[in-house]
């Protein structure tokens, strides 16, 4: 099975006449029909791959070789931007910190014996050997009970594109994913503004990895454990080094391959919760593959650096929002299973699981 690419050049362009106030009676039924196809995806996979013009191949290189090179600096550089203090919620989280869901969670324990074997995830041995950057895209909330989730960002020093590199593909990859959103709404049969009005001020991270190819480019070698992104949907650029696998909704393992040009969404834990269920926070893994070693070797014979980066960036409802199914999944049969709470507050619960508060959007 492929993921479908949808091309969102058509409703930008219709939204664009509408000037913002795209009504659902304005849509044809080209349109209905594509938004239909958004939210069923991610019903049916926690994923899809989509097609921004306003997001190019060229800004992601720009982006990664920056990354690339942040990444290769000495760990006692890279060490400066750390800010363990502020539970790594801005600056750098070194390889070895985050701890992947499934090494705590007994339930998800059970679960992944349960599943058939060629369907299994991969076992991580410890923490994630990989590094992360988390910088903050978007305005924060000036009155906040979450504040420790609104951090100011970390710039390290020689870098002197930083923040606008940082930005510039972070502000394109948040509009991304509002148009989804937006999409998503009317094909759930929800308002358009559904998500995108809980979405505003939310505490949105670039949260790019750097995993080290040299060191831990044996095939097998888990990046990031098998787990669900905690937030509302997450998007990717095209990696350099392949490795993503996610699993359907049917429990099918299925590796991930990024078309160049295309960005890839996954649904996170708040978008279930607003679904009651509807729509599940997919699960996934990155790990060394046959294919990854493939591009190892090519990047080698190339010149070309050996940090595997992904430019991923966690999209969040707002800390003070309070999550709850929406609409007509109120009267879901699982939305008791879906209480009404503050984002942040759910942020907090989740990432109490593990040993580390407060890090990042996946778990």
């Amino acid at each position: 099975m492929e993921l479908p690419v949808i091309d969102l050049a058509p409703f930008l362009q219709l939204s664009a006449k509408s000037s913002g106030d795209l009504a659902e009676e304005k849509l044809d039924h080209e349109l209905k029909n594509l938004c239909s196809e958004v939210s069923r995806t991610l019903r049916e996979t926690g994923a899809l791959l989509v097609k921004d013009p306003r997001c190019s191949a060229e800004d992601n290189d720009r982006f990664i070789d920056m990354m690339e090179e942040y990444f290769e600096k000495p760990d006692d550089f890279k060490r400066l931007q750390e800010r363990p203090y502020l539970h790594y919620q801005v600056g750098v989280t070194p390889e070895g910190v985050e701890v992947p869901r499934s090494l705590v969670d007994e339930q998800m324990h059970e679960k992944l014996r349960a599943m058939p074997k060629e369907y299994q995830p991969s076992t991580p041995m410890g923490p994630d050997p990989k590094w992360r950057y988390m910088w903050r895209v978007g305005p924060r909330p000036s009155n906040t009970h979450f504040q420790e989730l609104n951090a100011e960002p970390v710039i390290p020093e020689g870098f002197p594109e930083w923040k606008d590199t940082m930005d510039s593909w972070g502000y394109k990859m948040i509009a991304a994913i509002e148009d989804v959103a937006e999409m998503a709404a009317i094909g759930f049969g929800l308002p358009k503004d559904a998500f995108t009005s809980l979405m505003k001020q939310g505490p949105h991270l670039l949260a790019p990895t750097g995993s080290d190819l040299r060191r831990y480019g044996k095939e097998g070698t888990v990046f990031a454990g098998y787990h669900y992104d905690l937030n509302f949907l997450t998007i990717h650029g095209r990696s350099r080094f392949p490795g993503l696998n996610i699993w359907l909704r049917n429990g099918q393992k299925m590796e991930v391959k990024v078309p160049i040009g295309c960005l890839l969404i996954q649904t996170g834990k708040q978008i279930e919760w607003l679904t009651a269920g509807d729509c599940i926070a997919g699960m996934h893994e990155v790990v060394v593959t046959n294919r990854t070693i493939n591009a190892i070797n090519l990047a080698s014979q190339q010149n070309r650096s050996l940090w595997r980066v992904s430019s991923t960036l966690f999209a969040h409802i707002a800390s003070d929002a309070v999550l709850k199914p929406l609409g007509h999944f109120v009267k879901s049969p699982t939305a008791s299973n879906y209480p009404s709470l503050c984002a942040g507050e759910f942020v907090e619960q989740e990432l109490s699981v593990i040993n580390l508060k407060g890090n990042k959007g996946e778990l």
